[in-house]
């Protein structure tokens, strides 16, 4: 039992992903679901673990909210996770054999995947900073592209991978991509300029770069998926953000 970390998760509607997400962290003694509005059966299925610490409470953007929702944590120590990503057994057996040192932060091997196929190119694997210790540093307050603040520390990395399944259905993309476009317009109203011209090459690039420079075309039709959903993702966050600032300036 992994009793020195504390896994923290914020979730939204994650009932497809959750299950196979707190499976993976049967050996840890305090997880922390923080839920930001559920309305499907994720509070249901977090109340089936008995490690589970489950908070319930606002959405203010991602860095400030994972900051919030770590302060519920009974370790110093904080694994951040996601609730569409798992732990593989390799990464558990190193992280529980870790020498933890509060002048480090540690990261993940994190490999990504659309339902069961690995994307090796337009999404490639991440390594990020995902353990870190709550006296010592935090999440940036970014409303999107959040991340640990690594400044003044030494980074590590833990052997192992982390398996990312952030899109089970093409529904899923619809979701996110309106979900994080409002998000990236609300953010920067009245901060960034826009235009219709802005919103379509951004929107054209984003698919050339993901799909030929990337060579996402090497992922078959889920590389064709992901690359017009970034595409549209960036379309709609800089036409969004155009409506927004014409709003204002009214």
């Amino acid at each position: 039992m992994i009793e020195n970390i504390s896994c923290v998760i914020i979730v939204k509607d994650a009932a497809s992903t959750i299950t196979q997400t707190l499976e993976s962290l049967k050996s840890f003694s305090d997880v922390v679901i923080y839920d930001n509005g559920s309305t499907d059966t994720t509070l249901e299925i977090a109340k089936k673990y008995p490690n589970v610490n489950l908070v319930q409470g606002e959405f203010f953007g991602f860095g400030e909210t994972k900051n919030l929702a770590a302060s519920f944590a009974k370790n110093e120590c904080i694994l951040s996770l996601d609730a569409d990503e798992v732990l593989s057994d390799e990464f558990i057996e190193n992280l529980s054999k870790l020498q933890l040192d509060e002048k480090k932060v540690y990261t993940i091997l994190r490999e990504n995947y659309y339902k069961d196929i690995h994307v090796k190119h337009c999404w490639g694997n991440d390594i990020i900073v995902r353990l870190y210790n709550i006296t010592k540093t935090a999440f940036t307050n970014e409303k999107v592209h959040e991340k640990v603040i690594e400044k003044g520390f030494h980074v590590a990395q833990i052997n192992g991978s982390v398996l990312h399944f952030p899109y089970s259905t093409i529904t899923d993309f619809i979701i996110k991509l309106e979900r994080y476009s409002t998000i990236f317009a609300n953010d920067n109203r009245g901060k960034k300029s826009s235009s219709p011209a802005k919103a379509f090459f951004n929107a054209l690039f984003s698919f050339f770069k993901t799909y030929f420079l990337k060579r996402g075309f090497l992922d078959g039709y889920a590389g064709l998926v992901i690359a017009f959903s970034h595409m549209a993702t960036n379309f709609y966050k800089y036409i969004k953000l155009y409506e927004l600032n014409k709003e204002q300036k009214l």
